[in-house]
């Protein structure tokens, strides 16, 4: 079992046998999960809060829905969402905060309140300098493979070959951070399941997500499908609050084809199912 480094700031993990898992706090209230639950401040605490006490070992706060249709939202607007959120967190308790956005300001912003990892779902593609601004902090830096603009992220022609697409994608970006001066070891990267990818290729990137580790396999992969449109269908159309099963077995088809870091809503389920998994993982593989 390959063990691969996540360093940023005071941070460093060693990833390989114990999946980390990354909690999702929407401040939004039109996220396609559980939008308008916890788009107030207190609401928004409260609910990462929890997601601390079940085990979250990092937290994921974002302030504008990347669903099908969403809506854009200003720069003030997610500001005001977010950086309360972000600021109570980071002053009672000692996880790391992540910042979900695609804009410089508000993730230069969310820094400067506690949080330590940018996580962009463009891979670069909107805002390049958001590297400049991980180099300049030492933040952790998460790439995530989509094609098309905002209003399109969703609603792109199927490409060939999706794994050499990802692969080649995310390298460029990798080489584009690098060279703004990130560190490598920083790095994180995200296929982007459900991005502008078919039924068809969402499922057979967690068949086979130990190609996506092994095409990059120096840096930590990680996967959200938590309570996506493709486990809803696997499900004969089941609705979001019903998709809990389903997602759990995409998570951990795909940690044991080898991702390290998943991105998740329902936390204390999935602690405890990456548990049994990590453990049967290390037990079949035992340090030398």
């Amino acid at each position: 079992m390959m063990e691969i480094i996540w360093q940023f700031g005071k941070r460093r993990y060693l990833l390989g046998r114990e999946t980390l898992i990354l909690g999702i706090v929407n401040v939004t209230p039109d996220s396609f999960s559980d939008g308008g639950q916890h788009n107030l401040p207190d609401a928004a605490f409260d609910h990462a809060a929890k997601l601390v006490r079940e085990g979250a070992h990092i937290l994921d706060i974002g302030g504008e829905s990347t669903r099908p249709g969403g809506d854009a939202v200003p720069v003030q607007e997610e500001l005001d969402r977010v950086i309360p959120v972000i600021e109570r967190l980071a002053r009672e308790f000692d996880v790391p905060i992540s910042i979900d956005t695609t804009k410089t300001t508000v993730a230069r912003a969310a820094i400067a309140a506690g949080a330590e990892i940018i996580n962009d779902i463009s891979g670069l593609r909107f805002e390049p300098e958001l590297a400049d601004l991980a180099a300049a902090t030492q933040a952790g830096l998460i790439l995530m493979h989509s094609l098309g603009d905002p209003n399109s992220l969703h609603h792109q022609p199927a490409v060939y070959d999706i794994f050499e697409t990802i692969l080649s994608g995310l390298e460029a970006a990798v080489a584009d951070a690098v060279r703004r001066g990130v560190d490598r070891d920083a790095i994180v990267l995200d296929p982007g399941i459900g991005f502008g990818k078919t039924f068809e290729q969402n499922v057979a990137l967690i068949a086979d997500f130990g190609s996506l580790v092994g095409g990059i396999y120096d840096r930590p992969w990680l996967v959200g499908t938590s309570r996506k449109s493709f486990v809803g269908r696997l499900l004969n159309g089941a609705p979001v609050d019903q998709r809990l099963y389903g997602s759990l077995a995409t998570a951990t088809s795909a940690v044991i084809d080898g991702a390290h870091i998943v991105r998740v809503h329902d936390v204390a389920e999935t602690v405890q199912t990456l548990r049994v998994i990590d453990a049967l993982r290390a037990s079949a593989d035992p340090p030398d």
